[in-house]
């Protein structure tokens, strides 16, 4: 099984970028030109490295290789984005490795691609590039390119020693397991082995809700490989296990003036096999909730005014202060319930969120998140 730490760190230090492995300081999916910079860049790697994995690093410095990470991206369904816009798309996973230097919410992010030997192109317009474009790696570049040739595989050698050579031993496992425990002695970690081979470290403050057992600061990473599986200081989570599956049930907390309930999001399985395989299941729970459209308006309309107050740079009062972190899942319980504008304010606000305040921010990330997670199912 390989290490993906250390196969990040044999991708950086083997050469520059090439027809296999790219790396990116960050990349970012929630609008039109970054989505189709993200699939040109598949695309290309895909049809350039045919008969092996190709990489790409997020969250490195381009000009010295300095790993200064990427905030994690629990995206299960980027294989959907793929397989929308991509024709013959490859078989795309994206991992969050964590790096013991980096900031707890830190990651590197790491996309493997496996092509299917056939040429892979855009299967309809987005931003600039048009449907039915076909790209390859022309050295650390992604270019369009007239195919009318075979497809030649000269990296297999290549990629299977930095592959191999990023094997994971013993010694890597046990360090990852102790680093993990030290790391959240406050959070109370556990770990557990399944079929005698897989270390899966967990870490949460367990609370009581209504006689149920909840974990947040929740973190979850499988040893290993090094890869983190989940990683929230905000949501509450249920974790079950027994000998051969670990299940999460991730909630999202949605309502007005701190009036809240939990809705269940996502259920995710990790089912570990007799034969050193693991597969890992996702299915969307969540239920929009409805509300009164007299409220609602009422709502939307006194967030428009809170938010024209902000982008004009007033001083806003402490009840608009407390109103403003809410505006963000206000304006998705309001997109939910047919308010299609909803979405193009909250577009709007980001660098007016992000300028205010970190708290602020935060709660708009985290409705990106679900609304990611939502439209990609």
């Amino acid at each position: 099984m390989i290490n993906k730490r250390l196969l990040i760190k044999n991708l950086l230090a083997h050469n520059d970028e090439n027809s296999f492995y790219d790396k990116k300081r960050k990349v970012d999916i929630t609008h039109k030109e970054g989505k189709a910079k993200f699939l040109k860049h598949v695309c290309a790697l895909s049809n350039s490295n045919p008969k092996n994995n190709s990489y790409i690093v997020i969250g490195v410095e381009d000009e010295d290789n300095k790993i200064i990470g990427v905030n994690f991206f629990d995206d299960s369904k980027i294989q959907n984005l793929i397989n929308a816009y991509l024709t013959n798309p490859p078989i795309v996973q994206y991992e969050n490795i964590p790096f013991p230097h980096l900031p707890d919410n830190k990651v590197v992010g790491l996309v493997t691609i496996r092509a299917i030997n056939k040429i892979t192109s855009l299967r309809k317009n987005i931003w600039k590039y048009y449907g039915g474009s076909v790209f390859f790696r022309d050295g650390s570049i992604s270019m369009p390119k007239v195919f009318d040739f075979e497809i030649k595989d000269a990296n297999s050698k290549t990629v299977s020693e930095i592959e191999t050579h990023a094997q994971n031993n013993i010694e890597y496992t046990l360090d990852g397991v102790f680093d993990f425990m030290n790391m959240r002695k406050d959070f109370n970690p556990q770990y557990k082995v399944f079929k005698e081979y897989f270390v899966l470290c967990w870490s949460g403050q367990e609370k009581m809700i209504k006689g149920e057992v909840f974990f947040s600061r929740v973190d979850i990473e499988l040893i290993n490989e090094q890869v983190r599986l989940f990683f929230s200081t905000l949501d509450e989570v249920s974790i079950t296990y027994n000998n051969n599956t670990f299940k999460i049930i991730e909630y999202v907390s949605l309502g007005f003036q701190n009036e809240n309930k939990y809705y269940k999001l996502e259920e995710t399985i990790i089912n570990f096999e007799d034969n050193a395989h693991y597969n890992i299941e996702t299915r969307l729970l969540f239920k929009p909730p409805q509300f009164d459209k007299k409220i609602l308006h009422h709502y939307y309309n006194a967030n428009s005014a809170i938010l024209d107050k902000l982008k004009k740079g007033l001083t806003l009062s402490k009840n608009e202060e407390l109103d403003l972190k809410n505006i963000p899942a206000t304006y998705l319980i309001c997109y939910f319930n047919q308010f299609q504008d909803a979405i193009i304010k909250l577009n709007e606000a980001k660098p007016y969120f992000k300028k205010h305040s970190k708290d602020v921010y935060n709660s708009y990330q985290e409705v990106v998140r679900i609304l990611r997670k939502v439209k990609y199912s």
